[in-house]
């Protein structure tokens, strides 16, 4: 499947920087050891420190294979997490008009890799600058830095799914794996967000929602909407 090990990568790359930076402090210490008996245990206690980093790191970056439903006619989460706003927007620019809002908070203890709802084609890929709220907040998407994606449906031509990666206090990196013009299928990898977050779904009225407010979801897997 495209771009897995990608958030592997992602994470093995946090866990080098911050190894080099442990071994130049432990260097130092070693150097220093005659000057002050109590700079080795200081080298100690960061390598243990950079040991529990090395494993958070390696269980955020997980990167699950979704058992994505093959059926016709449904879209899936995109996320991982919880569901805790369904509503409907009056207008939303991208959909060109009203739409259902399906909005998943991301914790730190989430997976962070989102997946794509439907099989279909990317039109665009817009990126937002914005401040950096807290998550929990289910109006963040409206003030914090932001990454739209949107999608063509290969089902129903014309047809318009958008998802809205959001930043929160500590998540502050949104890594868009895919661009516009690219073919995705369902399930299929789309993004990194690092650390916690929130991720919106807009897609259109005529879809019947699957889920409830409090429902737990696993990206590209769990089945949030179908054509009623």
């Amino acid at each position: 499947m495209k771009h897995s090990g990608k958030a592997l990568r992602a994470g093995l790359k946090l866990i080098a920087a911050s190894m080099a930076i442990v071994l130049g402090v432990g260097a130092v210490c070693f150097v220093a050891r005659s000057m002050a008996s109590f700079l080795p245990s200081v080298g100690a206690g960061l390598l243990a420190a950079w040991l529990l980093f090395t494993l958070f790191t390696l269980y955020f970056f997980r990167d699950p294979n979704p058992a994505t439903p093959a059926q016709p006619g449904l879209i899936v989460s995109p996320g991982h997490g919880t569901v805790d706003v369904i509503d409907q927007l009056k207008e939303c620019p991208f959909m060109g008009g009203p739409c259902h809002r399906i909005s998943i908070f991301l914790s730190v203890i989430n997976v962070h890799v989102q997946n794509a709802p439907i099989a279909g084609k990317i039109t665009s890929v817009t990126h937002t600058p914005g401040q950096f709220v807290n998550a929990l907040r289910t109006d963040s998407a409206q003030h914090n830095e932001n990454v739209l994606i949107g999608f063509e449906s290969t089902e129903s031509p014309g047809e318009k799914i958008g998802v809205r990666l959001i930043a929160g206090l500590i998540a502050r990196r949104i890594v868009p794996f895919v661009t516009p013009g690219e073919a995705v299928l369902r399930g299929e990898r789309i993004s990194l967000i690092q650390f916690g977050s929130r991720c919106d779904l807009y897609i259109p009225l005529h879809y019947k929602i699957r889920v409830a407010l409090g429902d737990k979801v696993v990206g590209g897997e769990t089945v949030i909407a179908a054509k009623s």
